[in-house]
């Protein structure tokens, strides 16, 4: 039998995974069950709104959840109670509870004087065969930052671990040293810095801001391909850190010298420090990867599970990551260990996406889950609340599917194929810093591949 504790979040962990993001945080953040007596649980909320709100938009829907758990139980009441999710659960937030459930949301703070994620750490980066170079190489440049390996340039496919192990260099010189600057930034949005700089006449504060830091990292360098006077300010700072025995980090997906579009000058600057690839992990490395990634969750994988996915997905790292928290979540809902039949089905459904599915159905599925409405995705709107959803949507169709740029825009309310681009890179480059996202497109890969 399960403790109100426990209870309470399960029910929260199948809730999250069948309404929007928005709606989660915005209805469901600090609550808790407060008190069960005569088959009623009373869930504690922060303010009358948020009863009403429950009461009565969801409360059939949060009566049918929790009974699946604990059919004993009959009805629901709502309690506005101050903390209530504190008194319950003995943590600031139930959602930061890691010990019992790391499913839910989780706030990670991260610092935006430097972009630097605090998940991002050499503790929690696994080492294998694959990435042993790459790790060494980081490991040399925060023994003697600016003087040895610089620049550092990492590259490798999408999910390789990258954005990990260059944000853990910029987190290890920042502890050990308080006063060194550091700062992470993807190449995009060092292009939309500069270019917004130039617009409103700040050119020089934009070079004062970059120039400043003792470290910069920036990742997924490919995006400036063809970006000429992004390239020249971007030589033009090198230079400038390089000089000063500044630490440069760079990262992306090829070799500096097969990217397309790049200048010589700066392939040159590229290739003067070290340059170290992250390829794909092989199998021993990747169960490695699960097993320290169940243990973060504090999830006991058996052995016999972890080697059948461990050959099974020979994907990336993020693959891996989403499967195993589609295990976690269907192990929690279940209440208890999967068979092997079940993994089977999770591993075909999650990890192979169906080729045959529709745009149209893509489409449907991701209207719902962010609670908008189909028509809406295919308008020439920019609301805020159809613009993330209809990225999302031209991130799945071109990482899951492999459609081309113009044939996404075209179906998606005939739209020009650099729109598309932009969409797709914007998602990719903000899961590595926005756990919240990350989390939001793993649960839409299993409502598709399901």
């Amino acid at each position: 039998m399960l403790n109100d504790q426990e209870l309470w979040q399960n029910t929260l962990v199948y809730i999250e995974m069948n309404i929007s993001e928005a709606s989660f945080r915005t209805w469901f953040k600090d609550t808790a069950i407060i008190k069960h007596d005569n088959n009623v649980v009373y869930i504690g909320v922060p303010n009358k709104i948020v009863k009403d709100w429950l009461f009565e938009k969801h409360n059939s829907f949060i009566l049918k959840t929790i009974r699946g758990f604990d059919d004993s139980i009959r009805g629901i009441e709502y309690t506005v109670t101050k903390n209530a999710a504190k008194r319950a659960s003995g943590e600031q937030r139930l959602t930061q509870n890691t010990n019992q459930n790391q499913l839910l949301l989780q706030d990670m703070f991260i610092d935006k004087r430097d972009n630097l994620n605090p998940r991002y750490t050499f503790d929690t980066f696994v080492v294998g065969p694959f990435n042993q170079l790459a790790h060494a190489a980081a490991q040399a440049v925060v023994q003697n930052p600016g003087l040895t390996y610089n620049p550092l340039f990492i590259y490798g496919g999408t999910g390789h671990g990258k954005t990990h192990l260059i944000q853990s260099i910029g987190n290890y010189l920042k502890k050990t040293n308080s006063n060194r600057k550091v700062f992470y930034v993807t190449s995009e949005r060092f292009t939309m810095d500069f270019i917004n700089a130039v617009k409103i006449g700040k050119g020089n504060n934009f070079k004062d801001k970059y120039r400043q830091y003792d470290v910069l990292i920036m990742d997924d360098i490919q995006f400036i391909a063809d970006r000429e006077r992004t390239q020249e300010e971007l030589f033009h700072l090198f230079n400038a850190l390089y000089d000063n025995n500044k630490q440069i980090i760079f990262s992306s997906d090829k070799h500096p010298n097969s990217l397309p579009g790049l200048e010589e000058r700066l392939k040159g600057r590229f290739s003067a420090g070290m340059i170290a690839e992250i390829p794909n992990p092989d199998i021993e490395s990747r169960m490695e990867i699960l097993r320290e990634k169940a243990l973060q969750h504090s999830f006991n994988i058996p052995e016999e599970v972890l080697q059948y996915i461990s050959k099974e997905v020979p994907g990336n790292i993020r693959e891996l990551e989403g499967l195993l928290n589609t295990l976690i979540c269907k192990t929690q809902l279940k209440g208890k260990e999967l068979s092997s039949l079940e993994v089977q089905n999770v591993v075909k459904h999650t990890s192979k996406p169906n080729k045959n599915i529709s745009v149209a159905e893509v489409v449907k599925k991701i209207s719902e889950y962010y609670e908008v409405e189909e028509q809406n995705i295919y308008k020439k709107t920019r609301k805020k609340e159809v613009v993330r959803p209809r990225q999302v949507i031209m991130y799945i169709l071109r990482e899951d599917f492999a459609i081309s740029y113009p044939s996404i825009g075209e179906k998606i309310g005939g739209r020009d194929h650099t729109t598309v681009i932009h969409s797709c890179e914007k998602i990719k480059n903000e899961i590595k810093t926005d756990s919240v996202l990350d989390q939001e497109i793993n649960h839409v890969r299993t409502l598709i591949h399901n």
